[in-house]
């Protein structure tokens, strides 16, 4: 990255400071602004979005208009196409992230939209006509398990992708996808958000100019507040599906109160309140997955159709069965369509911990004249897992506690310390059920300094060579190490204007990689989260799950993060003949 934007003379490392975020661009540019790319100057891509759930529905929101055009989308929950269009209206926060596609094209009505967009439930069937639809890549944001066999049937359709994460459901489907996307030319990127969250290429450029001097320690975490009968990952069903099932009457008692509420509704509200009850109605016509059956203008198949499976879980003298509606609908508590903690939440900030450490190593090699490359990700040694199922019981099998150690080699690593050790870099990470004390974000130790980064959208710098000083921050965010000393004023401000977490930033990139490299021919123009590196966040997210499950430490094998190596953890601590990746598969079953 360089130093200064030519665009406009300023220094990136100010683009926060004074205002510049706020005011030197426009919100929307502010992301090619600063990284330094063009809009794709009246050529969007034209792509379609395969699965439109939750996080689906987050990048469609996130879509530039200028850089990408949808044309078609799929999904086989009546639920998820109705948000395709409408956007989650159920709260101003879901709608500001799930907004749908008529406020992204400014379209009136579901008509308008349908004319320019074709609806699919088969993700396949969206893949098969791309040609003729126009189709130049696809978006997924399908289920986990679904993510390799998505992207390499698209790959070798012809069209570039990107995957939510993680990357693949194992470290075989991520070397698979790597493979194919080598062999076909094609732009591959996963959403790793944090490689175009601009807060972080400001921590990025802070550590290399050695603000913090030597990192030797990161402390990250993820809690949240969910319990049995609130769990976000545990949405409620609706009753058809499970009548037993602790949500199961939640749909009904809202879509009565919402209905209360339209009949009461006067004005603007009216309208208000039809969309919520359009919305309800849509999520309880789910239950047509249980059985099969056809809802509204969408002919749908049964989940069991669809691939998902009925499932029994049993210990303590208790039994919990699972439909296949169930797997589907939750798909993130099950191991084999999902990846549970490490995967959807920890993979993101184990991702953060090795962005700032390639920085941390970069700023060593400046200090020591070395002509090594800059910018690669540092590969960990070995992770050490507590896991466990303290809150939940049998209606899942993703843990819901999980605490690890990564370590990972110091820029010094090879040189022995005077105690004959090699010097390494612990990377501490937490993530639990039950109590969300804390919220999320990462705390980065350096000898002369600490910076801490909060929900995505604040930091603060503290500098200091004196680790035994009381530092305490501005309102923005909170740390007390709770250890005597002076009170320190912060170094470093927080940015003041709000920060995209970086899912346009990555779309925009993405598609502009597409349309001045088609053929993927200059690597220098590629995704910042393409498959080398994408395969790096996998291996450590993966691994961790296979410590946590076999209940030992693992130190990481340099072959597995080679996507042309056939090694793999699977093969290697599994014995998993299933685990090593076959560049000659076409298309996956479903």
């Amino acid at each position: 990255m360089t130093d200064t934007n030519p665009q406009c003379g300023c220094s990136r490392r100010n683009f926060l400071k004074g205002g510049v975020l706020a005011a030197a661009v426009p919100a929307a540019a502010a992301a090619s602004f600063y990284a330094g790319y063009n809009a794709t100057h009246g050529h969007p891509i034209r792509a379609g979005v395969v699965g439109t759930g939750d996080e689906g529905q987050v990048l469609l929101g996130a879509i530039n208009p200028d850089y990408i055009e949808v044309k078609s989308i799929a999904d086989i929950r009546p639920y998820n196409q109705h948000r395709a269009f409408y956007g989650d209206v159920s709260s101003p926060a879901a709608l500001k992230a799930r907004r749908g596609l008529l406020a992204v094209y400014d379209w009136k009505t579901e008509s308008r939209a349908r004319k320019n967009i074709k609806v699919y439930t088969d993700y396949r069937e969206l893949i098969n006509n791309a040609k003729a639809d126009g189709i130049e890549a696809v978006i997924i944001g399908l289920p986990l398990h679904l993510h390799a066999p998505a992207a390499v049937y698209a790959m070798r359709q012809g069209l570039h992708v990107l995957t939510e994460k993680l990357m693949g459901h194992s470290v075989a489907n991520c070397k698979e996808m790597a493979r194919v996307a080598a062999e076909t030319h094609k732009h591959l990127a996963t959403g790793h958000q944090r490689h175009y969250n601009i807060l972080y290429q400001e921590a990025v450029d802070q550590i290399r100019r050695g603000l913090l001097g030597n990192i030797h320690y990161i402390r990250a975490q993820w809690h949240r507040n969910n319990a049995p009968g609130g769990d976000s990952w545990q949405m409620p069903m609706p009753k058809e599906i499970k009548p037993a099932d602790l949500q199961a009457e939640r749909l009904n008692r809202e879509l009565t109160s919402w209905k209360r509420e339209l009949n009461n509704a006067r004005g603007p509200a009216i309208e208000e309140w039809a969309k919520k009850v359009a919305l309800k109605e849509a999520q309880i016509a789910d239950h047509v997955l249980a059985s099969g059956g056809k809802y509204l203008d969408l002919d749908l198949k049964s989940a069991k159709d669809y691939g998902y499976e009925d499932g029994v879980f049993e210990g303590g003298g208790e039994k919990y069965e699972r439909p296949a509606a169930e797997e589907l609908l939750r798909w993130r508590l099950w191991r084999r369509t999902g990846g549970g903690l490490m995967v959807e939440l920890g993979s993101h900030q184990l991702d953060a911990a090795s962005i700032f450490l390639a920085a941390n190593r970069d700023y060593c090699l400046d200090q020591s004249g070395s002509a090594a490359p800059r910018g690669e990700k540092v590969h960990p040694l070995k992770v050490h897992v507590s896991a466990n199922r303290n809150i939940f019981q049998l209606d899942r099998e993703a843990n819901d506690h999980i605490t690890t150690l990564v370590e990972f080699p110091a820029p010094d690593y090879n040189d022995k310390t005077p105690a004959g050790r090699k010097r390494k870099i612990c990377v501490q990470y937490s993530t639990i059920n039950g109590n969300g004390f804390g919220g999320y974000g990462e705390i980065v130790y350096g000898t002369d300094g600490t910076l801490v980064l909060t929900t995505e959208s604040d930091s603060e710098l503290f500098r200091s060579g004196d680790a035994g000083s009381k530092v305490s921050a501005k309102a923005e965010a909170a740390l007390d190490t709770q250890s005597s000393g002076p009170a320190q004023a912060s170094a470093g401000g927080a940015a003041k204007a709000e920060i995209s977490r970086g899912y346009t930033e990555q779309l925009e990139h993405w598609a502009w990689c597409i349309r001045v490299n088609p053929n993927n021919a200059d690597a220098a123009l590629q995704p910042r989260c393409n498959p080398k590196v994408a395969l790096v966040d996998s291996v450590i997210a993966l691994v961790t799950n296979i410590a946590a499950d076999e209940g030992k430490s693992i130190t990481f094998e340099e072959k597995w993060f080679d996507p042309f190596d056939d090694a793999t953890p699977e093969t290697d601590i599994l014995n998993d003949p299933k685990g090593k990746p076959d560049l000659n598969k076409t298309m996956y079953s479903v």
